[in-house]
């Protein structure tokens, strides 16, 4: 007998059907004690949602996400809206008493995040975010190895997310817009590679030592309608008028780690010929870790303990459940691959493990978790701004 779960998903766009899939496809690869219902479903476009409700099998489509955040039979609320919309919808779940799993970043703005950060330390619900490269196999092996001492005393990190989507034929869909998506590379990407280098390091990031950010492509085209179709707006309608691009293309900085480490972020979505180049470096005393999510089945290590003569990176397949690879167990034999949707469904699995009483197989991201990552890319753009360094001891604020 297993315990149900009602989940209530707003958002029905490229991560509301990521979310979809994941609802249901986790027990089928990740049996438990709970169980979740694709309950509700919400959308602003009555027509569209319907069909996005029958496609992923939701039960009850609304375009009231208060009826949803707020009504009794719903137990997990689920957040995959643009970035402005994050905290009024989280706060209202939490206020009903309901657990919350909320999209990256954790909010367009500071003080939103931290809005929501305190409303979470009120309420009885259990929070969590979806940075969801925690949960690549190999991104979750290399927090293993250094939690295990592979790399002894971390003394450099690289890390960057390098797109190539957003040149100027990409209209002026919601994330190039400031008052919507709060920032651009930055906030989209960045947000992901900070999470990434805190969760495998371990170690937080106490400054921001310097930082530019760059619009490079400063008009757009208008949208049709105001819609448009996924990332890059593909497939949408434009009016053939302008408008402002209000959010950064690039950013870069430089940081230092609560350990003592250097460390340099670079986000970006002009970056020509890479298509979604999620990577992180990290180099210790004792041996060094190298991962792109472009090969998101290796892991690259190097191990200064090996004999001499034999030293040099190595590349783990780590698809290989027996040997330990973390989530590998549930899906297919040795060398089979995953893809970009099993780190969803590998969240979702351990979300329910947590409500279920247990524990998830690496730390999950919560809203306070997520509000540090915030606070570092928040520094980053006053860094960037008043070309100073910026302690993240001074708790600012935006």
């Amino acid at each position: 007998m297993h315990d149900r779960i009602n989940v209530a998903l707003i958002g029905s766009k490229f991560m509301g059907r990521a979310h979809s899939n994941a609802w249901s496809k986790v027990t089928k690869f990740f049996p438990g004690d709970l169980e979740p219902a694709m309950h509700t479903v919400v959308a602003r476009d009555a027509e569209s949602l319907a069909a996005f409700a029958r496609t992923w099998g939701w039960r009850r489509p609304t375009t009231d996400w208060r009826l949803a955040a707020t009504d009794a039979a719903v137990d997990l609320v689920d957040i995959a809206t643009p970035n402005h919309l994050h905290a009024e919808q989280a706060i209202a779940a939490l206020e009903a008493g309901k657990h919350v799993a909320c999209e990256k970043p954790l909010a367009g703005t500071l003080a939103d995040a931290e809005a929501m950060a305190a409303a979470a330390e009120r309420s009885s619900g259990r929070t969590f975010v979806w940075y969801s490269y925690r949960r690549v196999p190999a991104v979750a092996l290399a927090h293993r190895l250094v939690a295990a001492g592979a790399l002894g005393r971390v003394y450099h990190v690289r890390a960057a997310y390098l797109q190539s989507w957003g040149g100027p034929e990409a209209p002026l869909v919601w994330r190039f817009q400031g008052d919507i998506a709060g920032s651009g590379a930055h906030g989209d990407l960045g947000a992901h590679i900070v999470d990434t280098v805190r969760f495998v390091t371990g170690e937080e990031i106490v400054s921001v030592e310097g930082a530019i950010e760059h619009t490079f492509i400063e008009e757009r085209s208008l949208v049709e309608g105001g819609g448009g179709g996924e990332i890059a707006g593909a497939g949408a309608g434009t009016t053939g008028a302008k408008g402002k691009s209000t959010v950064d293309d690039a950013v870069m900085f430089l940081a230092r780690m609560s350990g003592g480490a250097l460390a340099s972020f670079e986000s970006t979505r002009l970056a020509t010929g890479y298509h979604n180049a999620n990577r992180f470096e990290i180099h210790g005393e004792k041996g060094a870790l190298r991962f792109d999510f472009e090969r998101m089945n290796e892991l690259g290590f190097y191990s200064k303990e090996a004999e001499s003569a034999v030293q040099g990176w190595t590349t783990i397949d780590v698809t290989r459940g027996g040997d330990e690879h973390p989530y590998a167990e549930a899906w297919w034999p040795d060398s089979h691959g995953l893809g970009y949707e099993h780190t969803f469904i590998n969240q979702a699995a351990d979300i329910l493990a947590v409500l279920g009483g247990g524990e998830p197989r690496v730390p999950l991201p919560d809203f306070a978790d997520a509000l540090r990552t915030q606070r570092v890319l928040h520094a980053a753009v006053e860094s960037a701004r008043h070309r100073s360094p910026i302690s993240l001891h001074e708790g600012t604020s935006s």
